[in-house]
């Protein structure tokens, strides 16, 4: 097969076999990706993809709850091939149109993180307040949810929209999770408090640049701010908060399946999660891969439980509600 390349060439593609895993060197083609992911992200990760495997990554990016609803309003027709980092419990309640998969490596994540119905874990999300320290004195930092329903938090408080955000659908079912049958009357007032913004990567910006005093968002997300030197401190909720995989999913009868198992296999793999965590702050779902020495361990704050059935069972029910508080203010 190798009879009419010179040898510097031949040598140099053998070399690359030699390193890489055999299903990820130049396989050519296309893969199509709806992701949630910060543009941030994006950029920094396809042009890797595309260097390690000769694949075309061609990526849709909306939030996550505008994904999900175009995958599905595909499901005749899929035009994606894979879903990549949304929130669990929205390819939870939407299973039937993604493809079970067994990636490579599948015996390095952690089992904690294995909780979906044919979708998988793609990093650990922690749901987290970030503060303006030019605003706030540490003695004013909200320190529980409860805490966010302060008065003196009025208009100061910046998140995402429940319903269109997979991240702050998240941090509603898991005050809902903490403080059970009086879950809405404790996220009632904090809603009151919100100054809600369509995209949840720009609340971290809005209190790095004083617009809000406190933002509710994902570490990541605030850990971004917090390296490059903002005003900001990252607050770990008391009274518990959530530490789930979100997700990454092969599309029932994409276009370019083959593709998408190759692009799910590197996303998945230690190389690439090890630059998640040292670039993108991101912490890992493999146990051979640490999460950066800047985060703290797990074990340093109170971690809850989170049910993707139970939130993805409820998630029609549980935004209407959303919306209805949200109306009647």
């Amino acid at each position: 097969m190798f009879a009419n390349i010179k040898k510097p060439a031949l040598f140099a593609i053998m070399g690359i076999m030699a390193i890489a895993p055999a299903n990820l060197v130049f396989a050519g083609g296309k893969v199509v990706l709806y992701s949630a992911h910060k543009q941030a992200i994006i950029d920094a990760m396809v042009p890797r993809f595309e260097a390690k495997t000769g694949i075309k990554a061609e990526v849709i990016k909306a939030g996550s709850g505008d994904i999900i609803n175009r995958a599905n309003a595909e499901r005749a027709n899929p035009m994606a091939d894979v879903i990549w980092s949304i929130g669990g419990e929205q390819l939870e309640a939407s299973s039937d149109i993604l493809a079970n998969y067994i990636p490579a490596g599948y015996d390095k994540i952690e089992s904690a993180f294995k909780v979906g119905t044919n979708w998988l874990p793609y990093t650990a999300i922690v749901n987290v307040f970030i503060v303006n320290k030019n605003l706030l004195k540490p003695s004013q930092y909200p320190r529980t949810w409860w805490d966010l329903a302060r008065p003196d938090f009025k208009g100061r408080i910046s998140s995402a929209r429940a319903d269109k955000s997979g991240s702050s659908y998240m941090q509603l079912a898991t005050v809902l999770t903490i403080y059970g049958d009086n879950g809405w009357d404790v996220y009632k007032p904090i809603l009151q408090n919100f100054v809600l913004s369509g995209s949840s990567s720009a609340v971290p910006r809005f209190v790095n640049d004083g617009e809000a005093a406190v933002g509710v968002t994902l570490e990541d997300n605030a850990y971004k701010y917090v390296q490059g030197g903002g005003p900001v401190e990252i607050v770990y909720p008391e009274d518990g908060t959530v530490a789930a995989p979100d997700g990454i999913a092969l599309v029932k009868n994409g276009p370019n399946s083959k593709n998408g198992k190759l692009f799910i296999d590197w996303a998945l793999s230690k190389e690439t999660q090890e630059f998640l965590v040292q670039e993108m702050g991101r912490r890992p779902i493999r146990n051979d891969v640490s999460a950066s020495g800047d985060l703290p361990p797990l074990s340093a704050f109170k971690v809850v439980p989170y049910d993707f059935s139970w939130s993805a069972g409820n998630k029609d029910l549980f935004r209407n509600k959303w919306n209805e508080i949200l109306i009647g203010e």
